[in-house]
């Protein structure tokens, strides 16, 4: 497992949004590791598996997204699983139920509702806005809206929210999924344990959607590295990709150094 730190990457997105969604993040990540695989798969009802009903919790859900794993061969060796939000908790949720998959996980502003209450998984001012969302009728205001709330970046606002009506064009998720994928994410409470693989938690300081302490409760109850970037939102990726693969880089050394000396 040791030898198979960064050799693929597998990218997982959170809420009702796809793998589209990294927009340009994926080349960055290439780019630092040029000798690895680097994947990404869409959740249940998202992307393209927007015509599917999205399970309602995220045992569920990561079943249905393993399942696809096995379906397109990535499962050839380890996986070292990059998460952001939702997708954080279907990683968690997959290195507990299958560890020999997963050698390694950085897991981006994640959180758990048996360790942090709902009023800091979601900011309490963010509520209005999403029965907003649920009802606006157009696209771009929609994906505009969606970009205010999870990007810091306000000059490229315009410009993202153009690139996220697209994909909603092309791969729009229902409403109805979008509420399913919710309340799993709400709903999400696994067991005491830890996983076996070493995970990296990110959090972002200015994240106005999901209170950062939600990744430092975590990195309390089980005492996990902690890496805080001090401006950006929560769609992390998005507002400083190079930090974040910077980041990688740096966990993936300090994995692979503690592994030679042991």
């Amino acid at each position: 497992m040791r030898d198979a730190y960064g050799k693929h990457w597998l990218l997982l997105r959170g809420l009702s949004r796809e793998s589209a969604h990294w927009g340009d993040f994926p080349e960055l990540l290439r780019q630092a590791f040029p000798q690895s695989k680097i994947s990404t798969l869409d959740l249940p009802g998202s992307g393209n598996r927007n015509s599917e009903s999205c399970p309602m919790t995220i045992a569920d859900i990561t079943d249905a997204v393993r399942r696809q794993a096995i379906r397109q061969n990535l499962m050839q060796q380890p996986l070292t699983v990059l998460a952001l939000s939702m997708g954080g908790m279907i990683a968690w949720e997959w290195m507990l139920k299958h560890p020999e998959d997963i050698c390694a996980g950085a897991l981006i502003n994640v959180s758990l509702a048996s360790l942090s209450p709902f009023y800091k998984r979601m900011h309490w001012r963010n509520y209005p806005e999403l029965f907003k969302l649920l009802t606006l009728q157009d696209p771009l205001q929609r994906e505009l809206t969606i970009v205010r709330r999870v990007t810091n970046l306000n000059e490229k606002h315009h410009a993202l929210a153009e690139r996220w009506e697209q994909i909603h064009r092309a791969r729009p998720i229902s409403r109805l999924n979008s509420l399913r994928q919710l309340a799993a994410a709400a709903c999400y409470r696994p067991d005491a344990r830890k996983p076996q693989s070493p995970i990296l938690l990110l959090n972002s300081r200015g994240d106005r959607l999901v209170d950062p302490d939600c990744s430092a409760a975590i990195q309390r109850r089980w005492q996990l590295q902690l890496e805080t970037h001090l401006w950006g939102g929560h769609d992390l990726t998005s507002d400083d990709g190079p930090w974040v693969v910077n980041t990688l880089q740096a966990w993936l050394r300090k994995l692979q150094t503690e592994a030679a000396a042991s």
